[in-house]
């Protein structure tokens, strides 16, 4: 069995752990009441910082899954997730639109990239 890192320990979860050569992010979300936006730009900060503990950053991002409590917020959060991501290295992406853990959360992102 390879080895196993965890990173950024909260309450009963690990944000990353990295195996294999892939880190695996919970599912991250902003401040609820923020707008989508706002939300967002919170989100792709904590993957940032938490790919970074992993050894890797959003140019190795191989899949990313974005929830969205409300499909109007998707060009809101495209206009985000566009100046954030380098197009040569975007990766594979869903969407899709489902009730969030509590109210007021408007977007979540689940990624997995390369260490």
């Amino acid at each position: 069995m390879n080895h196993i890192e965890r990173f950024d320990f909260d309450t009963r979860i690990h944000h990353a752990v990295t195996h294999n050569g892939v880190v695996y992010l919970t599912g991250q979300v902003g401040t609820p009441g923020a707008s989508a936006a706002a939300q967002t730009q919170e989100i792709l900060a904590k993957i940032d910082r938490l790919l970074d503990l992993a050894g890797s950053d959003k140019s190795k991002i191989l899949n990313a899954v974005l929830w969205l409590d409300d499909f109007r917020d998707f060009d809101e959060v495209n206009r985000i997730w566009d100046a954030w991501i380098d197009k040569e290295h975007a990766p594979a992406r869903s969407s899709g639109q489902v009730r969030l853990a509590k109210p007021g959360m408007l977007v979540e992102a689940i990624i997995t990239a390369a260490v």
